[in-house]
């Protein structure tokens, strides 16, 4: 099937198809005409690379991930690595998680600090000075 009617099939643009390519993600033969050309297995490897994206994974982990990948929502075999792999990623996603709950904390501080002190605008706002209109 060329690469249009893979779109349809999966509801994935062709150009994310492509990217996919690119990556090592999915593969394509060649027609005659120069056209992509991908089989039925493809359908099948795109919805696993969506899930796979949809759990925070970037296209270099799915691609490591991949080989080790049954079914469409995958189901992913278990060896070393690939556990190792995962883990890797899930404690990342903790950092990044930690990070934000911390800038958030303090932006609330922030807030909360500002409302108490009362309404009038500083540096006093008289309408004048373009420079100090707000954004």
């Amino acid at each position: 099937m060329r690469i249009g009617e893979l779109s349809r099939r999966t509801g994935v643009h062709t150009h994310q198809l492509r990217y996919y390519g690119a990556q090592g993600l999915l593969e394509a033969g060649r027609g005659a005409n120069g056209y992509r050309e991908y089989d039925e297995n493809a359908v099948l490897r795109v919805k696993q690379i969506r899930h796979l994206l949809g759990a925070g994974l970037s296209s270099e982990d799915i691609a490591y991930l991949l080989p080790c990948a049954l079914g469409e929502a995958p189901e992913l075999l278990g060896c070393p690595e690939l556990l190792a792999a995962m883990r890797s990623r899930l404690q990342r996603l903790d950092d990044q998680m930690a990070a934000l709950a911390q800038s958030r904390d303090a932006l609330a501080g922030y807030i909360e600090a500002a409302a108490r002190t009362g309404g009038e605008s500083y540096p006093p706002f008289d309408g004048t000075d373009p420079e100090l209109l707000p954004a």
